[in-house]
This record gives C-alpha cells, structure tokens and sequence, in this order.
C-alpha cells in the first residue's frame, strides 16, 4: 500500500501545480484592452501581427485587392447584379484563357465578405453560381450532380469590448476560427431514405 500513498500524493502534486498554471481554468490571464488611439484603422496591434500569423499567405486575403479593383472598374452595376445568381453556359474554346473558378464546371464568383469586428476584416467568400453542375458535352447545367462549396478554417482576430472592470471604450482581441468559402465543386446528389 506504500506505492498507492505515493501515486496519490503525486496525483495531489501534479493537481496543485496545475491550479497554479497559467491558462489552466481557474487561472484569469492577463487580458492587454487597447485604446481607439493604439489601434490603426481596421488594424490588429502589431505585436499580434508576427512573422507566424501571415494571413497574407491565405487566398481570402490575397485577393480582397484585386476584387476591389475589379468593383471600382466596374462601378454601381456590380452591385445591381450581385444578388442574381445565374448558372453560366460553358464556352469550352474562351473558357481554356480564363480563370479556374470561371472554366470549372461547377463555377463561382467572389465576393467580398466585411466585418468590422474581425481582423482581417475584409475577406473575399467564394459562392457557386449553379444548383447542378455544367455537362461538358453541352455546356449547360445537368442536376445529376450538385455544386457544393468547398471551405478552408482560417485563424482571424475577433475584436471584443475589454472585460476589466473601469475599462469602458476598451478593447481586447481574441483568437478565433472560421470556415471561409474558398471554391466550389461538384458532387452526387444526397438521396432521401
């Protein structure tokens, strides 16, 4: 019985110092609130923006600037036909020059999705323009198959009212994670049972 008294005096040992452990459950961390001033527009802090959060290696991010671009060539009508959503005939000899979203038979558009609240703050979304997917052979949508989109988790910074105490107009930023919209793709049909 001598080795049971020892397990559970470590067990006991492990288990206080554990308490004592910042980030264990009982244990508030330190929490840094930033002022409207600290903080650029639509900025993070930049020490949260080190070498290992590169979200301009993430697509969502690289192509906000081209799409704007895109929005301001095109001006107000953009705008007027972003709610329609409208199944493309493919054009198999133009389609060989054009992007992969625009030559994929289940093809997509981008948009850009906006939150105030989120860093980065501006992320372009993928949406599928077809219900079915486009036959090859005649270029027009087939329902035999489904368009579904395809989704990448991506780390963001989720800007939130600080919790302290006395700490009004304060804010503070959290790690959180999202499923971004990144392309589309073809697929069977689900059959009801």
């Amino acid at each position: 019985q001598g080795w049971l008294g020892a397990l559970a005096l470590l067990g006991a040992l492990v288990l206080c110092r554990g308490l004592r452990r910042p980030g264990s459950p009982l244990h508030h961390p330190h929490v840094h609130c930033y002022s409207a001033g600290e903080l650029r527009d639509g900025e993070a802090p930049a020490h949260l923006l080190g070498r290992s959060l590169r979200w301009d290696h993430y697509v969502p991010v690289q192509l906000v600037p081209q799409l704007e671009r895109l929005q301001e060539a095109t001006g107000h009508r953009r705008h007027r036909r972003h709610h329609e959503r409208a199944c493309p005939t493919l054009q198999l000899r133009t389609g060989l020059h054009s992007e992969p979203n625009e030559r994929s038979i289940s093809p997509w558009r981008y948009r850009i999705d906006e939150d105030e609240n989120r860093y980065p703050r501006k992320l372009a979304f993928a949406e599928c323009l077809c219900s079915g997917c486009v036959d090859v052979k005649t270029g027009r949508e087939t329902t035999s198959l489904n368009s579904v989109a395809i989704h990448q988790t991506m780390m963001v910074l989720r800007r939130k009212p600080c919790p302290r105490p006395a700490s009004l107009g304060l804010v503070t930023f959290e790690v959180d994670y999202i499923r971004v919209p990144v392309g589309c793709t073809c697929v069977l049909p689900r059959t009801g049972r």
